[in-house]
């Protein structure tokens, strides 16, 4: 009977240092951990606020019984001081003066929201919990005092004020086939999710190696809006006014659908089949699928689960010493936007974010496989290219392989149609060595048949050497110049297939998260509030994180 492989928590348990650095003893001298802020941010303007959120201290975790009836969240408000998050989200609310309303602390609606995420409540539902005399503790540790508590509405504005500020002047430029340019904005939020990530690294909960060797993947998601999709054509020329002098154009019939003749009053600001309160939202066939012979060039568009709304895109890092994950940014786009721009995008912001994080592999799907993101990880992060192989029609054609150099998987083919062996990956010198091994001369068979060429060719050059012919390939092949199947570990390999099931494992992982909190259909309406409400999700994933890591280092150490 084969041995059973150990869990994640038993490997854990095991980990002597986890135990000793992690567990509530371990960290008794850095409590509590106070939320990370840069010195170039601001003090909060406000001068005072309907609420007040003052740390309340852990020492009732020295009860060994506590730990059975709190929740990983009762946990973070113990372990964690938030207060110095305050002026970070006045920065992000746009607060600019003491003048106006007096609002709510924003690390109480903060706090609040939190509650309500990790419970997968709706705002409604979470009020009225909020509301409930049996939780008038968690009224107190979130700051609220006198029963005077946010509402609904006030709840929304919060949530889209944040989501309205996240964008900030800079640009990310991004550079496409063709010698084309885009942009992408910069996403301010994210410095809440790399400041959850520091948190992390301050509790010991990150190794070294996992940092300074990092494995990094992206994963899309979709998120269903709030609306109900009426047509499936939708774009942002159904939100524009529409007159008889100039009518607005029907994408549904442009494609032979019924559409919409936008006759009726109700068409007169937008289209009665749009959805103004999404207007961002579009739709998308999903198929949960970018393997070989599934990408987007030949996709038939007819299949796969119709969705209509956004998408977001965390970039992760997986430890495979403390097997676990952690969010280190995120984008939030339409459903149906191109992801490969924004995920090149979000590498290059990586060394703004984390300036001592040390990328060593890059692994993703097959939709991410463009130039665009295998130059910026090979050139700017100098990592490894695990990103999955995008199919083309030309890769079918078996008796081209020999003449452009290499299969359907990146692997050199010679002229006589014997495949290479993979030597490794020299990262000083940034290439992939291959070597034929006189596969020729070993009774392989070639896997492309040359017409007219021997069994045992005894023309070839490099009969000679030692290792027979040796390529070293680097950012493309030579012959014709192409990366689209250029990686710097052998495709299907075990070191490929380790490593790319491992970040599969953190993308599952994340995914399961939103689906538990109930995100998979989002329960706010627009773009700037779904923004919002998925950042901060990301943020209390890592901190989650955080507190079930810590619960099972203490629970390793019996007591």
């Amino acid at each position: 009977m084969p041995k059973r492989s150990l869990s994640a928590t038993e490997t854990r348990a095991l980990d002597k240092a986890f135990v000793s650095q992690c567990s509530l003893e371990g960290l008794r001298h850095r409590l509590p951990l106070r939320w990370p802020v840069s010195d170039d941010v601001p003090p909060s303007p406000k001068t005072s606020y309907r609420s007040h959120y003052v740390y309340r201290g852990w020492e009732d975790l020295e009860d060994p019984t506590m730990w059975e009836s709190l929740s990983d969240f009762d946990l973070l408000l113990r372990l964690i001081d938030f207060g110095p998050l305050r002026d970070v989200l006045a920065q992000r609310l746009g607060w600019t003066c003491a003048k106006g309303h007096v609002p709510f602390d924003p690390v109480s609606i903060f706090l609040l929201l939190g509650w309500q995420i990790v419970n997968g409540w709706q705002r409604g539902e979470l009020l009225k919990n909020l509301f409930h005399p049996r939780n008038a503790d968690y009224a107190a540790l979130f700051g609220f005092e006198d029963d005077i508590f946010p509402t609904e509405g006030g709840l929304r504005h919060w949530l889209k004020a944040l989501g309205q500020h996240s964008q900030g002047g800079d640009r990310v430029h991004v550079s496409l086939d063709g010698n084309r340019v885009t942009e992408i904005a910069w996403e301010q939020l994210n410095d809440l999710i790399a400041q959850s990530v520091a948190l992390l690294q301050d509790a010991g909960l990150i190794t070294a190696e996992g940092w300074q060797e990092a494995l990094i993947c992206p994963d899309g998601m979709i998120h269903d809006a709030a609306s109900r999709l009426n047509c499936s054509s939708v774009t942002h020329t159904c939100y524009q006014p529409t007159t008889a002098d100039a009518p607005r154009p029907c994408p549904a019939k442009e494609k032979g659908l019924r559409g919409c003749d936008c006759d009726t009053i109700h068409c007169a600001s937008s289209c009665r089949r749009a959805t103004p309160r999404d207007a961002q939202a579009r739709f998308i066939r999903y198929r949960g699928s970018n393997q070989p012979g599934s990408a987007d060039d030949d996709r038939d568009m007819t299949q796969g689960k119709p969705r209509y709304g956004y998408a977001s895109l965390p970039l992760l890092l997986a430890d495979p010493n403390r097997r676990c994950h952690v969010i280190l940014m995120d984008h939030v786009s339409s459903a149906n936007a191109r992801q490969e721009v924004a995920f090149a995008a979000q590498l290059l912001q990586l060394n703004s974010l984390y300036p001592t994080l040390r990328v060593r592999d890059v692994v993703g799907d097959a939709a991410f496989g463009y130039t665009s993101v295998l130059r910026v990880v090979y050139e700017v992060l100098n990592a490894r290219r695990l990103i999955d192989l995008r199919a083309h029609p030309s890769d079918r054609d078996r008796t081209m392989w020999p003449l452009r150099g290499y299969d359907d998987r990146g692997r050199p083919i010679c002229a006589l149609g014997y495949p290479f062996i993979s030597n490794g990956f020299d990262a000083k010198k940034r290439r992939h060595k291959w070597f034929c091994g006189h596969a020729c001369q070993n009774g392989r068979a070639p896997v492309v048949a040359i017409p007219g060429s021997a069994d045992y060719p005894d023309e070839c050059p490099h009969l000679q050497a030692d290792h027979g012919q040796i390529i070293n390939v680097s950012f493309s092949f030579k012959g014709d110049g192409s990366c689209r199947l250029v990686r710097d570990v052998a495709f299907d390999s075990p070191t490929w297939n380790r490593l790319y099931h491992r970040a599969r494992n953190a993308s599952e992982s994340r995914n399961a998260a939103f689906q538990r909190w109930n995100l998979k259909r989002l329960p706010v309406y627009g773009e700037p509030k779904v923004k919002a409400l998925i950042f901060l999700a990301d943020v209390w994933a890592n901190l989650s994180t955080l507190a079930r890591l810590v619960r099972e280092a203490t629970a390793a150490t019996g007591t």
